[in-house]
C-alpha cells in the first residue's frame, strides 16, 4: 500500500514521519532554497517565512495540530501564514521543495493568559485540619495553549470572621498550587486565583470536625427514661451538622440496650425502655460523655 504527500500530510498521525522524510530529501540537483523563519512567534499572530532563490516550488508546513500543503510559491517572496494556521503552540516544521527540500524549524509561544483553570479539594472539609485543602491553577491564553512562562498567581482565601489571606505562587511548568489548613469556624471559604486580571473562584465549605465535651443528661418518665445531649460542638465550637450520630447506651446488671439518635438542631434524644436502675452514656465517633445514674421506678 502506499501513501501520496497529499494524503499523508491530511494524516495527523503520520505527520511527524512525513516532516523527517521531506527534511531527508536532498539532493545534489537543483537550486539550494534557504529559509529564514523567525526568530519568536506567538499563536494566533500572523508571520512571514523568508525564502531564497527564484522560480515555484511546493511549501509545507507541520505544527502541533496543522498539516498543509500549498502548490506554485514564488522563491525569493515571503511566504505568510495566518493567525488561524499558528494557534497551537510548539514546535513547527517549515518545509519547501522543488528538485531538493530544504526546512526550517520554529516554535509558536502561547499567547498571554485569557482564562485560568481553578482546582480546590476537597469541597467539604472539616474545621481546624492541617494541609486538609489544595488549590490548583493553570493559566492558558485564548486559544487552549497552556501558558509556560513563569507568572505569579494571587490566591485568596476569605471566610466568615476571618481575614482575608493571600498566597502568591510562581507557575512551574504552567501550574500554581499549595496547600492550608482549614479554618476554625465552620462555613463557607471562599477561594480566588487571579493573574493579570484574570480571576476564578471556587467554594469550599468548612464544616464542624468532630464532637468534643459530649455531655448529656436524662430523667425517669412512664415509658422508660427519656435522654439528651447537651448542644453538641466540636472542640473550636461549631455545632455539629444535623444528622450526626450519637449512640446512648443503657446498662442495667448484664442487660444493655443501646439506641443511636441523630442530631436535630444542636440536641440528640432518645427514648429507652427499661424499668431497672441503669447507668447510661452516650458516644459519638471516639467521643464519649459523661454517665448518668438513674435509680428504678
Amino acid at each position: 500500500m502506499s501513501w501520496s504527500i497529499n494524503t499523508a500530510l491530511r494524516n495527523r498521525n503520520l505527520g511527524a514521519l512525513v516532516a523527517v522524510l521531506l527534511g531527508a530529501l536532498c539532493y545534489s540537483s537543483g537550486q539550494d532554497v534557504a529559509l529564514r523563519a523567525p526568530a519568536t512567534a506567538t499563536a494566533g499572530n500572523p508571520i512571514a517565512i523568508g525564502t531564497s532563490g527564484s522560480g515555484s516550488a511546493t511549501f509545507y508546513l507541520i505544527g502541533p495540530s496543522v498539516s498543509l500543503k500549498r502548490d506554485d510559491i514564488q522563491l525569493g517572496q515571503d511566504i505568510s501564514l495566518s493567525d488561524k494556521e499558528i494557534q497551537s503552540s510548539g514546535r513547527y516544521l517549515a518545509i519547501v521543495c522543488t528538485n531538493s527540500c530544504s526546512n526550517a524549524a520554529f516554535f509558536v509561544a502561547p499567547a498571554k493568559p485569557s482564562t485560568l483553570t481553578f482546582l480546590a479539594h476537597p469541597s467539604r472539609v472539616p474545621v481546624e485540619r492541617g494541609d486538609a485543602i489544595s488549590a490548583v491553577a493553570m493559566p492558558f491564553d485564548e486559544f487552549h495553549n497552556l501558558v509556560l512562562t513563569s507568572t505569579t498567581v494571587d490566591f485568596q482565601l476569605a471566610a466568615k470572621g476571618s481575614a482575608p489571606v493571600s498566597h502568591k505562587v510562581q507557575t512551574d511548568g504552567g501550574v500554581a498550587w499549595f496547600r492550608t489548613n482549614s479554618g476554625k469556624a465552620a462555613g463557607v471559604l471562599q477561594m480566588t486565583a487571579s493573574l493579570d486580571g484574570v480571576s476564578a473562584r471556587r467554594v469550599v465549605q468548612q464544616v464542624a470536625s468532630d464532637p468534643c465535651n459530649l455531655r448529656i443528661k436524662g430523667a425517669r418518665n412512664p415509658k422508660g427514661i427519656s435522654v439528651e445531649t447537651e448542644p453538641v460542638r466540636d472542640c473550636a465550637g461549631n455545632p455539629v451538622p444535623d444528622g450526626t450520630i450519637v449512640t446512648f447506651t443503657a446498662r442495667n446488671g448484664n442487660q444493655i440496650s443501646t439506641v443511636d439518635a441523630p442530631v436535630k438542631q444542636d440536641i440528640a434524644r432518645a427514648q429507652i425502655s427499661t424499668s431497672g436502675p441503669v447507668v447510661v452514656s452516650a458516644a459519638s465517633g471516639v467521643v464519649m460523655g459523661n454517665e448518668l445514674r438513674i435509680g428504678g421506678q
